[in-house]
């Protein structure tokens, strides 16, 4: 059984898409993400989510992403970040926040 500290030890903050991309060597489809998480600078992310979104939809758009895991390398691109999602029937729906946020802003 999984703890609340366990929880706590998860840093989730706000980030802005600034761009999107096709990720053409991932293995299964996929977008390269660069997300602004304002102080905490600009970041990458790998992300599965390309039965839902374009990269025309996704740019703007604000998101929530694991911070504090360790860089992850996918084919020729370091992911650096977790973009957060729930499995949907028809492909992964992003965690959003409902208004706008600051780039940063920890989810708390």
């Amino acid at each position: 059984m999984a703890l609340f500290e366990d929880f706590a030890k998860l840093d989730i903050r706000v980030g802005t898409i600034i761009s999107a991309e096709i990720f053409k060597k991932a293995k299964k489809p996929a977008y390269k993400l660069t997300i602004d998480f304002g102080e905490l600078g600009v970041k990458k992310s790998s992300a599965q989510i390309t039965e839902l979104y374009t990269p025309e939809t996704l740019k703007g758009k604000q998101v929530l992403a694991v911070v504090n895991f360790p860089p992850r390398q996918i084919a020729d691109f370091m992911s650096e970040v977790l973009v957060l999602g729930a499995y949907g029937k028809n492909g992964v729906i992003l965690a959003v926040p409902d208004f706008p946020a600051c780039n940063g802003d920890k989810l708390g």
